[in-house]
């Protein structure tokens, strides 16, 4: 159990070796661990101190349906940090729930309202118009960063509880793989949730979000395999790409915008200036309009995705503004409505939130506009 807790976790014997320099002999059951010593080693891996005490490993499946695949294969074991992830978002969805419930907020008819039979084009305008997604507007704005700011405001104030990190709650010691999962979506009338993986890029994340409400409106939750490129064999993830590549950009609109004879790279970059998406949903969208064919598109993909990859990251912001992304702004302005209120404990508000000083706490309050 202690040599599974740490391949579950990714850890090798020796990043572990400095904090239990006696972890081989309790692998090999030479010698035992004591409780504290396996209370600090559950703490390290991740694990649930109980699992160490198992006869064996259990079978941990991710609680939503999960879409992602590799080489056409279903990926199996989900890493800790995936698995805390969506916990921590099912609590908050949980909580959230019981206080639109108990605020008599309606159920949200956007939720469900498609279906896979629903023709894309007609899908993707249904969702820009109950956005208010306007692509001239996106088109002015300077920066991925704003126009992905703009999209999660709107999807906010429609009644998505957008969420986007990249490490697990509050552990900056705990950063999210953007190769293991980019995002997901978990559906409720009352609660509808997205959660977007940060440590990917924020032009991906465009499409990431793009792809989730789609999730939504069809009111099926699901950990997607989100990639522009992707080619999935599940119908729900093959329509709900679709519907977010028109979405984003409209092929009717980008048929207009694509200069065929100009030079593909540059192109690519112009557009997704225009549009404030990645250069691979561009890529994708000129395949889909019939200037690439699928070779060249993959042959593309692979360079852009190296290109891309070498880039260097930004950093974070303001730390009260990250912590709303985190958890999104209407999530927190409920929390902290009802905590002051006296509707929701202190310490159960601090623990959905992700810290444990009163003082950050009233902060927040502070900066999302409440006294």
């Amino acid at each position: 159990m202690l040599r599974w807790a740490r391949e579950r976790a990714g850890l090798g014997l020796a990043s572990l070796a400095g904090r239990f320099p006696r972890l081989a002999a309790w692998e090999s059951g030479e010698e035992n661990p004591t409780l504290k010593q396996i209370e600090r080693f559950a703490k390290a891996t991740h694990a649930p101190v109980g699992y160490l005490f198992l006869p064996k490993p259990p079978v941990e499946r991710v609680p939503i349906p999960d879409f992602r695949t590799a080489g056409n294969e279903r990926l199996q074991q989900p890493s800790p940090d995936l698995l805390d992830t969506i916990y921590i978002c099912q609590q908050r969805q949980d909580w959230y729930r019981d206080f639109a419930r108990t605020t008599g907020e309606a159920p949200l008819p956007f939720v469900g309202s498609l279906q896979l039979t629903s023709d894309v084009e007609v899908a993707a305008a249904r969702l820009r118009s109950a956005l208010g997604l306007d692509l001239e507007e996106r088109r002015q704005l300077r920066t991925w960063t704003d126009a992905l700011r703009r999209f999660i405001e709107q999807a906010d104030a429609l009644g998505v509880l957008v969420m986007v990190s990249g490490v697990v709650g509050s552990n900056n010691q705990r950063t999210l793989d953007p190769e293991e999962f980019r995002g997901f979506a978990l559906a409720d009338p009352f609660a509808p949730l997205v959660f977007i993986n940060g440590a990917d890029t924020k032009a991906a994340q465009m499409f990431t979000l793009a792809h989730e409400l789609a999730h939504l409106w069809l009111g099926r939750s699901a950990l997607s395999d989100t990639a522009p490129i992707s080619a999935p064999t599940n119908r729900v993830e093959i329509w709900c790409n679709q519907v977010a590549a028109e979405l984003l950009v409209p092929l009717a609109l980008l048929r207009q915008e694509y200069r065929k004879d100009a030079e593909l790279q540059g192109e690519v970059n112009r557009l997704a200036r225009q549009f404030k998406v990645s250069t691979l949903v561009i890529l994708r969208r000129i395949h889909d309009a019939g200037g690439l064919t699928r070779d060249q598109l993959w042959e593309a993909y692979r360079e852009e995705l190296q290109r891309l990859r070498a880039l260097p990251r930004g950093s974070g912001g303001d730390f009260y503004l990250t912590l709303a992304a985190r958890v999104s702004r209407r999530f927190a302005r409920a929390l902290v409505v009802s905590t002051l209120e006296g509707q929701t404990l202190y310490r159960d508000s601090l623990r959905m939130l992700g810290f444990s000083k009163l003082s950050t706490f009233h902060e927040l309050g502070r900066n999302l506009g409440m006294a």
